[in-house]
């Protein structure tokens, strides 16, 4: 990564493995670290109804023993050679990283391998991660922000797997068992589904070999498809009342395809609505004009084919109908007239000048690879995302507010007793 401003610029290397795994590969030899990070399509989407968060037990359960180790054992054998390894679930992915010494690449992937080839699913670690899984969810159950966002995404997108809580709930918890993480496996580790990108001291030809170590066994083929995310139903406002000091809200709707060629724009007037802090329209009139809440925010969430703008909020329940009023003034206001000149101009200092910063780790770098393979995107598009931020001109914002927010599809879920 080199150069500043638009000469900012970002090497990513596509590397085919002698076994035909691709990867995109950033190689920084700054310090003697390799991160690997990789994503299986799927994730949550694929658990079957009444057996929701069987993806992510499974996931956290990959870790807890495999082959001959137990889990103390396998967690010994890590730590002794300085290596981490994690996996994860979410909506549409089952995601998993790995961080290593350059001279532990090899030890990293056997593990790895070891992990989601022959995971032992062994009873007492099952109980174990279950029990605080339990714990976990009887938290989220209590607290208002994870009430709020669970009812917005079942209004807005039941009957789609995508509406349901990638972490389950505690009755499907409570169903499941051993053969259901061993299905979940075979249904989700596919090699046809894998994206991978590593970052740090490592080369194409030491990453196809890592590569291969790693996600050779892997069975071959695809994960069950997912059905397209469908456009977000429209629902208003709707409540779940719970006893509380303050009113916390999930708000959100339909937003465009990351390959829409407004992205950039529609990034700018995130920024300038909701996504840029204290500089925001919502946080200047909600918060700094009338102090109704401590923070609003929104952002741009993306997914293969679509993205939702969402936002959240949390304000006095005797007041939330005057924040509620603001908010959807300013989503109208952005979505008539667009934003100004000053603030297109501002939105994109910020934007182009805090991009590297998220390159910041290899860890950090490894992610944003997968990530963005995820939504389609091809290497050149980092090269490219700080030109195509600054070509970005008022006009183009103001056609981008007008597409990005539509203040009739706006819907609300708020936990509280609010007035309204």
């Amino acid at each position: 990564m080199t150069g500043q401003g638009s000469g900012w610029s970002v090497p990513v290397q596509t590397i085919t493995s002698p076994g035909g795994i691709r990867a995109w590969l950033i190689e920084d030899r700054s310090v003697p670290v390799v991160s690997l990070s990789f994503a299986f399509k799927g994730g949550s989407a694929l658990d079957p109804a009444g057996k929701e968060g069987r993806a992510t037990l499974a996931a956290a359960l990959l870790d807890q023993g495999a082959g001959e180790l137990d889990t103390a054992a396998f967690s010994t054998a890590l730590r002794d050679r300085a290596v981490s390894i994690s996996f994860g679930a979410g909506r549409d992915e089952f995601t998993g990283s790995a961080r290593m010494l350059a001279e532990e690449t090899g030890f990293a992937a056997e593990m790895l391998a070891l992990a989601m080839t022959k995971p032992r699913f062994d009873g007492s670690a099952i109980a174990r991660v279950k029990a605080g899984r339990a714990i976990a969810l009887r938290r989220e159950a209590e607290d208002p922000r994870s009430i709020a966002s669970r009812a917005w995404w079942e209004r807005s997108l039941s009957p789609h797997p995508f509406a349901r809580p990638p972490g389950g709930t505690e009755a499907a918890l409570a169903v499941l068992a051993r053969d259901d993480l061993t299905v979940a496996i075979a249904d989700q580790l596919r090699r046809g589904s894998l994206i991978a990108a590593a970052s740090g001291a490592i080369d194409g030809p030491g990453l196809g070999r890592l590569l291969d170590a790693a996600f050779g066994a892997v069975p071959a083929g695809d994960a069950a498809a997912v059905a397209p995310m469908p456009e977000p139903a429209r629902f208003g406002v709707a409540l779940v009342e719970r006893d509380a000091p303050q009113a916390v809200a999930i708000f959100g709707h339909g937003g465009p395809s990351p390959d829409d060629p407004d992205w950039e724009a529609c990034q700018v007037v995130n920024w300038i609505l909701g996504g840029g802090g204290f500089s925001s329209r919502l946080t200047e009139e909600i918060r700094e004009k009338r102090g109704l809440t401590y923070g609003i925010g929104t952002q741009i969430a993306p997914f293969a084919g679509r993205s939702l703008v969402l936002g959240s909020v949390s304000t006095e329940n005797p007041r939330f109908g005057e924040t509620l009023s603001l908010l959807k003034a300013e989503w109208a206001r952005m979505a008539e007239t667009g934003p100004t000149a000053e603030e297109v101009e501002n939105a994109k200092a910020f934007l182009t000048g805090s991009f590297p910063l998220g390159f910041t780790s290899t860890g950090q770098i490894a992610g944003t690879l997968v990530a963005l393979q995820s939504l389609g995107r091809r290497p050149e598009w980092l090269g490219n995302r700080i030109a195509r931020v600054q070509a970005v001109t008022l006009a183009d914002a103001q056609r981008a507010a007008r597409r990005l927010l539509d203040p009739a599809a706006l819907s609300v879920s708020v936990v509280g007793r609010p007035a309204i």
